[in-house]
């Protein structure tokens, strides 16, 4: 029976947000996920009152656990700093928690709270059994040399081993955690619990890495883009393509856009955006590749090279385009951009950024009726191949590249399909991807939730 207190407890969305609001003051990120998807949700939870009567709304925006810790670490003068570590663990409901590290001055609990609740319903999504959550610290690794990087992974991870197990929790890679540093994490867990396992993915394919893994989330993302295209007859073949961000998966994005006959016309850093009207072939991309991963150089070096052109401090949205792949952070594309973009012809909108398109924006796209798929299913494809390596690391087993990037496929074809299924409109006419995305994800979750009872 339906709970009458809870029932008249929250008369809409915005009475339910607002008590979100009063618990998580100032936590703008966090605060702007909940609202997407409590908003898409809300006529489905009409619709199936027992998750009212379980209060899953309450329990799902709060996370389970929270450690915040700090990380003292040495620099190459000897001196000692101090950063701050986070690891949010959000739900366990349907797996081990899993997310990525952040490292990044701008890391906080508010935005590490919005990324873990977005990743349990991104890996909810993808049917694998993986629950949510997120970390990292305001440690910046940009200019640290490999000694000092390896100091502060080694104290940082001295103090998550304890929170953390192949069982438990398996953090990832993110913004500014790589190869290197997931290296330097995995050695000082091994070195402190005396045990080679599954406890990290991002691993080196030397030992314990997936094959795929650093192109998963930018070829996932191309695959999702194609599934959506392909619900209007057309594909990526002959199209321009704009791009933001330039690093791994703007880089795999751009490869195979490629692949798949499309023209990637533009790359970007936080310093700005070059526009290659003739495309970034492979050869173009290989110079971007050492560019960015090995030289840590910035963008503006291509245009340079390449005789095109660099528009400082600009986003690429303003060019002409069919497609667009916001794949560099979340909130870089604005109402504004949103409105030139669909100007200027664009009819495919994918994020392969966590959360890159502000809510005012998304309403552009969908006022519009262009498709537009959200991050939490289209770049779903990194923790798809994260959860494949934890199935390899499991089997004491590898896969071959062709293997993982047919299993990766199949998983962004059902991602896309959970969409359409809980996103198309009555009438037919419309895919609301955001909607289908988030009901997809939330049910799982939710009825996971009642089966286990309160815990």
């Amino acid at each position: 029976m339906w709970n009458q207190h809870l029932e008249g407890q929250y008369k809409s969305p915005e009475d339910f947000l607002e008590t979100v609001r009063r618990k998580n003051p100032g936590e703008a990120e966090f605060l702007q996920a909940v609202q997407e998807v409590v908003d898409s949700i809300w006529p489905y939870l009409q619709e199936h009152p027992e998750y009212f009567n379980a209060n899953i709304l309450d329990r799902i925006v709060e996370p389970e656990r929270v450690v915040i810790f700090r990380v003292p670490w040495r620099d190459d003068s000897n001196n000692i700093r101090v950063n701050r570590g986070f690891r949010v663990e959000f739900n366990s409901t349907i797996g081990p928690y899993k997310g990525g590290l952040r490292f990044h001055p701008t890391v906080n609990l508010g935005i590490l709270k919005f990324l873990g609740f977005e990743q349990v319903l991104k890996n909810s999504l993808t049917t694998l059994p993986l629950g949510g959550g997120k970390g990292g610290s305001d440690f910046d690794p940009k200019g640290k040399s490999d000694h000092e990087v390896m100091s502060f992974c080694q104290s940082f991870m001295t103090e998550l081993q304890r929170h953390i197990g192949p069982n438990t929790d398996v953090p990832a890679g993110d913004i500014g955690v790589g190869g290197r540093e997931i290296g330097f994490l995995f050695g000082q867990y091994k070195r402190i619990r005396n045990e080679f396992t599954g406890v990290l993915t991002g691993k080196s394919a030397l030992w314990g890495g997936s094959l795929l893994r650093p192109e998963a989330t930018g070829y996932g993302l191309v695959y999702f883009t194609a599934e959506m295209l392909a619900t209007k007859g057309d594909s990526l073949k002959g199209k321009n393509v704009t791009v933001s961000g330039s690093g791994n998966v703007a880089q795999f994005a751009t490869e195979k856009v490629t692949q798949l006959g499309g023209k990637v016309v533009s790359l970007s850093d936080s310093s700005g955006t070059v526009y290659d009207p003739d495309g970034i072939t492979k050869e173009k991309l290989a110079f971007i590749t050492n560019l960015k991963n090995v030289k840590r150089g910035r963008i503006s070096e291509y245009a340079t090279k390449y005789g095109v052109e660099f528009h400082e401090g600009k986003r690429p949205w303003f060019l002409k385009c069919d497609v667009a792949l916001p794949c560099a952070t979340q909130n870089e594309v604005n109402k504004e951009d949103a409105e030139m973009l669909v100007a200027n012809g664009c009819f495919c909108v994918a994020e392969g950024a966590n959360m890159p398109s502000e809510p005012s924006a998304i309403e552009v796209f969908q006022k519009a009726k262009i498709l537009y798929g959200p991050g939490k299913a289209s770049n779903a494809g990194g923790v798809a191949v994260s959860g494949l390596e934890m199935s390899q690391n499991s089997l004491r087993s590898s896969w071959s590249r062709e293997g993982v990037d047919e299993r990766l496929h199949d998983i962004m074809e059902n991602i896309h399909g959970t969409c359409v299924q809980y996103g198309t409109s009555p009438d037919g006419d419309y895919v609301d991807y955001v909607k289908g995305a988030n009901v997809g994800g939330f049910i799982k979750i939710a009825q996971s939730m009642v089966e286990q009872g309160v815990v």
